[in-house]
């Protein structure tokens, strides 16, 4: 448990940790982005589009927009994405929320479309449509990985 996490408040000023273990060397976070050896996924986003993929050696980071989500019986919340991001080693427990900071408490996720839909990471309670997220993955990633 974080700061952040226990005073979401704080993201404003302060981002949220990531677990540099599990992303590309050279990578941090703003209150509001992910930067990859300097190259902000924010902005790679906005040249590319979505999904979009920054590889780096043995490692990559896979950037989706979020096209709806849905709240379950369970209190988590299903969150369609605009990418297949089953078909690579994606480590979902890490995603972040870019583009805005969120100041609203975490919730369990489900990212979809995915055949397991139980909850597998953490987000902001307050993600909408149209919203980016940025996920490592533990392995090399093509695009055509995980285009729909």
């Amino acid at each position: 448990m974080t700061l952040t996490h226990l005073m979401p408040s704080l993201r404003r000023s302060i981002p949220d940790p990531l677990d540099l273990r599990r992303w590309p060397a050279h990578t941090h976070a703003t209150v509001d982005d992910v930067v990859v050896e300097g190259v902000s996924l924010g902005r790679l986003a906005g040249w590319c589009g979505t999904p979009c993929v920054h590889t780096r050696d043995s490692s990559a980071v896979v950037v989706v927009r979020i096209e709806s989500v849905e709240l379950r019986a369970d209190g988590a919340l299903d969150v369609w994405v605009d990418a297949e991001l089953h078909h690579c080693a994606a480590v979902l427990a890490e995603a972040r929320l870019i583009g805005r900071s969120s100041t609203v408490g975490d919730r369990r996720v489900a990212l979809r479309p995915a055949t397991d839909p139980a909850p597998d990471a953490s987000l902001p309670g307050d993600v909408r449509a149209g919203d980016l997220l940025v996920v490592p993955c533990a392995d090399v990633v093509r695009l055509r990985d995980v285009v729909r």
